[in-house]
């Protein structure tokens, strides 16, 4: 069978006998370490070096803030830069190491900020590819499960305020969350109107990151009351569509979100980090049933250990890889400490593992 079948079979609880083998991706100092191990130049990608697949193709359309704002030089030195990014966030950004920015400031305070916001959130057509019939075609044609993005509830908020502001947002206007929201989530909506009945997608692929090592950065209960109705809309949205999976891409602690996601119609963890919470994926499919899918799950960081670490977290994961609706994959980038040796033998367990 193709990968699309394939796939599709995994998520639906359906027949196969194997795995898929995808390769995310590496922090850069990963590949620094890995290209004095043997890693080819940069010329061949590296999924083709690692005999793996990389995350499926999606429909290239724009969700987030359009136009963008302009991007501003603030004050650059040999070991960083200052600057104002496109989502109009000040970030102070190193030169010569990986790393989150420093956010120094945030253009989004109010309600009278917002509305710079909610003018680049508006329907526009340079939203859609122009040539959108020939890229339906190539993703019909590829074999592959094809992703569509669907955007952010309340992760690009955080983004746009920072979490201080966002918690003070919560309880002292939730109304305006609520816009917010809104605002978001009908956007979304009309994209996928634009392009849904000329391109077809299997999975709908959504961004949080709105939780940390112990739990979300968000109150359940607001999260419910409010930012639930968004993924409600969108999940509605999907189905009348056909597009049965919808995938969010939050990192921490999630447990206490997910019945709220599932609840409004996500049905994907991705990348379920079991290095931030200990979690055990098994035991969370058995809480929450096999309603919940997960990809990822695969604790990146007993790559950076020995062969005898990678079999034993394989072993664990076993059960719910042969049970369906599980992909392994590490649950997030590489990190420096693993030898490149160590994540070829991951890989290739996986690729040899049959059901």
């Amino acid at each position: 069978m193709d990968s699309r079948t394939h796939v599709l079979n995994i998520l639906n609880y359906g027949d196969f006998n194997s795995m898929p083998v995808w390769h995310w991706g590496l922090w850069p100092e990963t590949r620094t370490r890995w290209e004095k191990e043997g890693l080819l130049p940069a010329d061949l990608p590296e999924h083709e070096f690692f005999q793996a697949d990389p995350l499926p193709p999606n429909i290239p359309v724009e969700f987030g803030l359009y136009p963008p704002f302009p991007e501003e030089i603030i004050e650059e030195t040999d070991e960083y830069k200052i600057f104002r990014q496109q989502d109009g966030v000040v970030a102070r950004d190193w030169k010569n190491r990986s790393s989150i920015p420093h956010f120094e400031d945030y253009l989004l305070k109010d309600r009278k900020t917002w509305q710079l916001y909610k003018e680049k959130l508006q329907p526009d057509p340079g939203r859609i590819p122009s040539n959108l019939k020939e890229i339906a075609r190539q993703r019909a044609e590829c074999g592959k499960p094809v992703f569509i993005n669907v955007g952010s509830m309340v992760g690009w908020i955080r983004d746009w305020m920072g979490v201080e502001a966002l918690s003070y947002l919560c309880f002292d206007d939730p109304d305006l969350l609520q816009e917010m929201v809104d605002t978001v989530s009908d956007l979304q909506c009309w994209v996928l109107d634009q392009v849904l009945p000329h391109a077809t997608a299997h999975i709908a692929w959504g961004w949080e990151d709105i939780a940390f090592k112990s739990g979300p950065l968000i109150s359940p209960n607001i999260f419910k009351n409010i930012i639930s109705k968004g993924y409600k809309k969108i999940a509605a949205k999907l189905h009348s569509y056909g597009i049965k999976y919808y995938l969010v891409d939050c990192d921490g602690m999630i447990e206490p979100l997910i019945p709220i996601w599932l609840d409004a119609g996500v049905n994907i963890m991705f990348p379920f980090e079991i290095g931030t919470w200990e979690a055990d994926p098994f035991t969370i499919r058995k809480k929450f049933s096999r309603d919940l899918r997960i990809i990822g799950g695969f604790n990146k960081l007993v790559l950076e250990k020995d062969r005898k670490a990678i079999d034993a977290e394989i072993e664990k994961r076993k059960p719910l890889m042969a049970d369906g609706g599980y992909i392994p994959m590490p649950d997030h980038l590489i990190t420096p400490d693993t030898p490149m040796a160590n994540y070829q033998y991951y890989l290739e367990k996986i690729r040899n593992l049959r059901f």
